[in-house]
């Protein structure tokens, strides 16, 4: 606490950014290497939703701050934002390279959320936006040319990719029309998608953790619950709050691109240049680049 309380308000907020970068960036790192390590999704999801679970609750009935819970909404967000998302991205990271992941998950977001905004709330595109998201289509357009000249295969992975992206453009809008807090939207979300994914897993999923190393699953449980659920919520509210949602969004938005990169050789896989064009397109699109140089 002595060390944050000697920095700037602008520096603190870079330094909540880099956290919630590091966590972002992992987060494709470790979700893939369920595939490499054998962990099925559906207990992947049970230690994320479980484990968070187990920890907000008791902070929640200490700060007497539960009463959010009731709210019809908060259910609506944990079947779109978390048990939606969270099956799909992890159903696409088992299948697919994390390169594919950032092109097809986190290029498309922004412009799901554009047109559902645009559909839903009627809100406008303006000329930043809108230049970005020409790019996406463009690159997606493009990398769908080349993919059918190479033979290149679309897999089931890419599809879940893209839904998922759909699931998060979808929680994006819900999340500007009713306007939670950070907190309650982390706890309550967290908490709900608990409620809801435990007795359906209990009711239909076999376990497979006796064919999974428990340092393998502690990892995974950790990090996706606490680290990914709590801490970079937190790290990136406090971030948006102290330097901008801009300039806090497009820097720890550069984490999933340099995973895509560090995933070359951590794991072995390949970027070909397909999916090269896909990620400096889709990095162009999403972080809007230019808007720094306009800022300056």
């Amino acid at each position: 606490m002595k060390f944050f309380r000697h920095l700037s308000t602008t520096q603190q907020g870079y330094l909540f950014t880099i956290i919630t970068m590091c966590i972002w960036g992992s987060f494709g790192l470790l979700a893939r290497m369920n595939a490499y390590w054998q962990i099925q999704v559906w207990d992947v999801l049970l230690l994320r939703f479980g484990i968070a679970a187990l920890v907000l609750i008791p902070i929640l009935w200490l700060k007497k701050d539960y009463r959010f819970l009731f709210d019809w909404r908060m259910l609506i967000l944990a079947l779109v934002g978390s048990i939606g998302y969270c099956t799909l991205v992890y159903s696409g990271f088992f299948y697919a390279p994390v390169a594919h992941g950032v092109v097809f998950l986190n290029g498309t977001f922004p412009l799901f959320a554009a047109l559902i905004g645009y559909v839903v709330l009627k809100q406008g595109i303006d000329k930043h936006t809108g230049i970005g998201l020409g790019i996406i289509v463009a690159t997606l357009l493009l990398m769908a040319v080349m993919m059918i000249a190479d033979n290149a295969r679309f897999g089931i992975g890419d599809v879940f990719f893209i839904l998922s992206g759909a699931c998060w453009g979808l929680f994006s809008v819900l999340l500007r029309q009713w306007n939670f807090s950070a907190w309650h939207i982390m706890s309550g979300v967290a908490i709900w998608s608990a409620i809801l994914y435990i007795p359906a897993y209990v009711l239909f999923v076999e376990p497979n953790f006796a064919n999974n190393q428990p340092v393998h699953l502690v990892i995974q449980g950790l990090f996706h619950s606490i680290f990914v659920v709590i801490i970079a919520t937190i790290s990136y509210a406090k971030a948006v709050a102290q330097i901008g949602v801009f300039q806090a969004g497009s820097i720890a938005n550069l984490a999933p691109f340099i995973a895509s990169l560090l995933a070359v050789p951590l794991l072995g896989e390949m970027i070909d240049t397909t999916l090269l064009l896909g990620l400096i397109g889709m990095a162009l699109g999403a972080l809007q680049p230019w808007r720094w140089l306009q800022k300056a």
